[in-house]
């Protein structure tokens, strides 16, 4: 009986980057930790430059290592968020004063920064759902145990938010839904569309997400009593920092 090809053996590249990748799955190297730089693997293996740049790669693309200009490659590992996309927006979490963010983050530390609130003509788009030409757009950027994870952009009708707490940095316990309950038009239903692209690169800065890093992109829309649009947020998720959960009766 004729035997089975003997596979070729595993380019040394790939044996060098599997070994990295066991150091920093098992914790021997953490977060922020810098890996062992061209030099130290061409030292320690014997290789060629071109060998050691490429093992380096391959945890790059994989999206466990991230190159810093003129200092080397560091692990990047995060513990992704659990997005769990119905039980984050119930009235009773918001509504008892509760931040959305303390639903995703469950404990863990987070902060909101590059906020900015300013009246604008809306994009088509959005003029489109919300049915008004001017909007007020709330941009900020969610950080979480230090790294930032989201950009968001939420679009309220002017009118309809124009000298509320809405337009403030802080909006108080509840959030903008809160809010937006205080004023009458708290939302009762909401939808989400999701889709993924690569990001733009000013999406790629303020994110921080190291080259080959895809976006997930939610347009939620929130909709009062009435069946009336009351907000679009577009948000812009580093795609390797979340898990997005949704729960459905069969």
């Amino acid at each position: 009986m004729q035997q089975s090809p003997v596979p070729p053996e595993t380019p040394i590249y790939r044996r060098i980057a599997d070994g990295l990748r066991e150091a920093i799955l098992s914790g021997e190297l953490r977060d922020g930790d810098r890996l062992p730089g061209e030099n130290a693997l061409m030292a320690q293996y014997g290789v060629a430059r071109a060998t050691a740049r490429q093992a380096l790669s391959v945890l790059i693309n994989e999206g466990l290592a991230v190159p810093k200009r003129g200092s080397g490659v560091y692990v990047r590992q995060f513990r992704p968020l659990r997005r769990h996309g119905s039980r984050r927006l119930s009235h009773g979490h918001w509504g008892q004063g509760q931040a959305i963010w303390d639903a995703d983050t469950r404990g863990r530390s987070y902060t909101v920064d590059e906020v900015h609130i300013d009246r604008e003509p809306a994009e088509n788009d959005i003029a489109r759902v919300l049915g008004t030409a001017e909007v007020w757009v709330r941009r900020r950027r969610y950080s979480v145990d230090g790294r930032p994870v989201q950009l968001s952009a939420s679009h309220f009708p002017a009118a309809l938010v124009e000298g509320t707490p809405i337009l403030r940095e802080d909006t108080g316990p509840g959030g903008v839904y809160a809010r937006l309950g205080d004023l009458g038009h708290g939302p009762v239903r909401f939808t989400e569309e999701l889709r993924a692209r690569m990001p733009h690169p000013l999406e790629t800065d303020l994110l921080d997400l190291p080259a080959g890093t895809p976006v997930i992109v939610i347009m939620r829309t929130a909709y009062s009593a009435a069946g009336v649009p009351v907000e679009v947020n577009e948000m812009i998720l580093d795609a390797a920092s979340y898990v997005l959960q949704y729960d459905f009766d069969a």
